[in-house]
């Protein structure tokens, strides 16, 4: 198999293949994140009949294509074009039952949202067919895949009829790691050196398919060039289509995003109420879990703060990329242009801090404390008059009576931290302590790109450092 990273879903994706009964699998994720490749290379040997829903087409054409798909499979046959999925299902089982002689067989349902068009009755037949047929064998292998994530949660996994509790196991596939990341493009013969990567990570993160065409040779600039900025710019036209393709009313999704994108930190619920005049209900309830089930979107619930104050923060590095740089980009013609700008420093921040909250696992690793469960959230306090402002990047608040102050620095040189700085990070740490009265132990981290100097003032407000080489375990 040719597939890089994706360890635990492989090992899923194998182990029951072994078990002595049949299987119902449902593998979701964002668009363009290799559900369908990952499936169709454990799976090659193995699938009898793949089919993918059709993007907005109509009940009569998503049954003609299932029925064109079986043919394909099965040309000894050609029966009639049913005229319900209950009847294009049991073509279906007629099939299965043609090939007794394989020992495992697989049934790949591609994009499975957009068979369900209204009133078609087709989660009435899947119901069916699993419960009917394929649960009373011991040979079938059912998998289902989409990038609706929602469409798969409400309509299968939680679902309270006759689909309740039948999915044997279930993926959520997300973007790759650092680590990840680092293998496809060397699986690809591409070599970057671990900065570099990051870099690439912070503009378009771990999506394979726009890590896929990138060129052997080529530098940071080169490739984001290639993705965004050349002629024919491989990435040109993708925002216009990430979100309709995801999502019915896409418009809510895109208003919210653009809204986030805005606001490094978050919003609250009712912020993002104000900022895009979207109405407080249902519409609103459901796109914001959309987003977050698809990884666009995480909370961040802060210290001390009530479920009304967590805060909805974008940590799709493609959408804030796109609106930092691209949405309005008229005059710059290469990433060179923009990187030699204000805004640049000001992204590679936030964009770096996005990147530790997605490698929380490595942080902790880092520092020695995997195994302790804690909340991890950034921390600003809004100064008057009278009294002074701070922000904190990232906190981890551990449950073994301590919280790391992480500073997250990316920086082209090695790190040096002066007098004035200290007394900074002094600071943030007493008004910190102060203003949400913690009596924990806190340490001050500093996450750099490349190293800090190990001066005296290093040494006298820093208790751990970390490397970005730590990030890519």
């Amino acid at each position: 198999m040719k597939i890089a990273g994706r360890k635990d879903e492989v090992k899923i994706l194998l182990d029951v293949v072994k078990k002595d009964n049949s299987a119902f699998l449902a593998v979701y994720g964002r668009r363009r994140i290799g559900k369908t490749y990952l499936i169709r290379e454990v799976y090659k040997e193995k699938i009898i009949f793949e089919c993918s829903g059709l993007h907005q087409k109509d009940f009569s054409q998503q049954l003609e294509n299932f029925w064109l798909t079986l043919i394909e499979a099965n040309p000894k046959e050609k029966p009639s074009l049913p005229q319900t999925w209950l009847q294009a299902f049991s073509l279906l089982k007629l099939y299965v039952k043609s090939l007794e002689n394989i020992e495992k067989k697989v049934i790949f349902l591609d994009e499975i949202a957009w068979f369900d068009t209204a009133k078609s009755g087709f989660l009435a037949a899947l119901d069916n067919f699993w419960n009917q047929f394929c649960s009373k064998r011991d040979d079938i292998i059912l998998v289902i895949c989409g990038s609706a994530a929602s469409w798969i949660i409400n309509k299968i996994i939680n679902d309270r009829g006759g689909l309740h509790n039948r999915i044997t196991r279930r993926i959520q596939l997300m973007p790759f790691t650092l680590k990840e990341t680092k293998e496809f493009l060397e699986m690809n013969k591409v070599q970057l050196v671990n900065k570099d990567i990051v870099r690439l990570y912070m503009s378009v993160g771990g999506i394979p398919f726009y890590l896929k065409d990138i060129q052997s040779g080529q530098s940071v600039a080169q490739i984001l060039d290639s993705m965004f900025f050349n002629s024919q710019a491989t990435l040109m036209n993708e925002f216009s289509n990430l979100y309709a393709s995801l999502f019915k009313n896409s418009e809510i999704h895109v208003s919210i995003i653009e809204a986030l994108a805005k606001k490094n930190k978050g919003l609250t619920r009712q912020e993002i109420i104000e900022a895009t005049g979207i109405k407080s209900g249902g519409g609103l309830t459901n796109s914001l879990q959309e987003l977050i089930q698809c990884g666009f979107v995480k909370i961040i619930l802060p210290i001390n703060k009530t479920k009304e104050d967590s805060l909805h923060r974008l940590v799709d590095e493609y959408s804030i990329f796109y609106f930092k740089f691209l949405q309005n980009n008229k005059i710059n013609s290469s990433w060179l242009q923009f990187s030699n700008k204000p805004a640049y420093k000001i992204w590679t921040g936030y964009a770096f801090e996005n990147l530790c909250f997605k490698h929380i696992y490595q942080i902790k690793k880092g520092l020695g404390i995997n195994g302790i469960i804690s909340n991890e959230y950034s921390w600003i306090h809004k100064g008057t008059k009278e009294e002074k402002g701070t922000q904190i990047d990232f906190i981890i608040d551990r449950d073994d009576n301590c919280i790391n102050v992480l500073e997250l620095k990316f920086h082209d040189g090695i790190f040096e931290i002066n007098k004035n700085y200290a007394e900074q990070l002094r600071e943030k740490v007493s008004i910190f302590r102060e203003k949400n009265r913690v009596k924990k132990n806190i340490f001050t981290t500093i996450i750099t790109s490349n190293g800090v100097k190990k001066n005296e003032y290093f040494l006298s407000v820093v208790t751990n450092e970390i490397e970005i080489d730590a990030l890519f375990e």
